[in-house]
């Protein structure tokens, strides 16, 4: 299990352009797969364009209090990026004037920048339809300063989203690390205990699953029957969705697949998976991320390689909606992760 970010270990995978180098040579360049490029033009998909905007992402800051094995943030608390209250500011101009419908808050872990809560309950304000923060739930147990964490979320009728990669202690602590499996029951806990993830409830509580291993996810609708009955029958934890959730192969995963010499069956097994229908759903076709200092990506995947969005408009404080809408998508191999098999998102399967 590793303990520091592959940024703290002077890894070469710590720079995106590595990455791309090893997502674009290799199997891909001398063509026994595929690019996705091609790949989506058999299909007639290519120039994947973006739609109307329904979902800002926001990515407050790399630090995390885990330093967990697949995490395509490469996050941890040796990661000081952190979302200023300046860029956040020019955040709150667009959240108040974009017609999206849904603000996703992301890190890291979102709770440990300190202008956090500041940033909640200013943009809580807008009235967005869907206020989701992404937290990996052991924050909440951290520290005291969190432990009220629950009521605040409640007080801004926060959607919570949260990390949750198997119903026992061994295979969720080898993703995550020790101890993160008993942290997150408590979690979940306290939630059920104030409203979340309650059937008939408004206080909306869901889980992610993403696989342990070199393998894609399995059915979401049988994992979160199996995940409801195991966390209800051995903890009396309740939970809303479950969203199961494709890694991709970049940052720590991509690290991991390679120390493991699985990479090439890994990306054999996503091509192989490929699904038309899954293409016709992205989430980078209704979806704009946003890094800690601004900048714009299709998703929060191309902002951890580096990929600008193709516009003119590329920082928050040039946010310009016409601009951005029917730009072409960034792509790369590892856009393979979300149209293989029944799709994957950060709502779950688009298939």
């Amino acid at each position: 299990m590793a303990t520091k970010s592959l940024q703290k270990r002077e890894s070469d995978l710590a720079n995106s352009n590595r990455q791309l180098d090893i997502l674009s040579n290799g199997i891909f360049k001398n063509g026994e797969l595929p690019t996705f490029k091609n790949k989506i033009s058999e299909t007639g998909h290519f120039p994947l364009k973006a739609k109307k905007l329904e979902i800002l992402q926001i990515n407050v800051g790399y630090m995390c209090n885990q330093v967990c094995d697949h995490c395509h943030v490469d996050a941890g608390p040796d990661r000081k990026e952190i979302m200023t209250r300046d860029t956040m500011r020019e955040c709150l101009e667009v959240i108040k004037n974009t017609g999206a419908h849904t603000l996703d808050l992301t890190g890291g872990a979102p709770e440990m920048n300190p202008d956090f809560r500041w940033f909640v309950e200013e943009a809580a304000k807008a009235g967005i339809k869907d206020f989701i923060v992404r937290s990996n739930l052991t924050i909440i147990r951290a520290n005291k300063k969190y432990y009220d964490l629950p009521e605040f979320f409640k007080k801004h009728n926060v959607h919570v989203v949260s990390s949750m990669p198997h119903w026992t202690r061994g295979k969720t602590d080898k993703q995550r690390g020790d101890g993160v499996f008993d942290k997150s029951i408590r979690a979940l806990q306290d939630l059920n205990a104030i409203g979340y993830g309650i059937p008939g409830s408004d206080l909306r509580l869901d889980l992610v699953y993403n696989p342990s291993g070199a393998f894609l996810p399995g059915d979401q609708v049988a994992m979160e029957k199996d995940f409801k009955k195991a966390l209800k029958d051995d903890f009396d934890i309740q939970f809303h969705n479950l969203f199961a959730i494709t890694n991709l192969p970049i940052a720590r995963f991509l690290d991991f697949l390679i120390a493991s010499e699985n990479y090439e069956d890994y990306m054999y097994s996503l091509v192989e998976a490929y699904n038309p229908t899954a293409v016709e759903n992205v989430m980078c076709t209704n979806t704009l991320s946003i890094s800690w200092d601004g900048y714009l990506f299709d998703c929060d995947f191309n902002q951890m390689l580096n990929l600008p969005v193709n516009s003119k408009s590329k920082h928050i404080s040039e946010y310009n909606e016409e601009l951005l809408e029917g730009r072409n998508i960034v792509i790369s191999q590892h856009c393979y992760g979300c149209t293989a098999g029944a799709g994957s998102s950060c709502q779950g399967v688009v298939a």
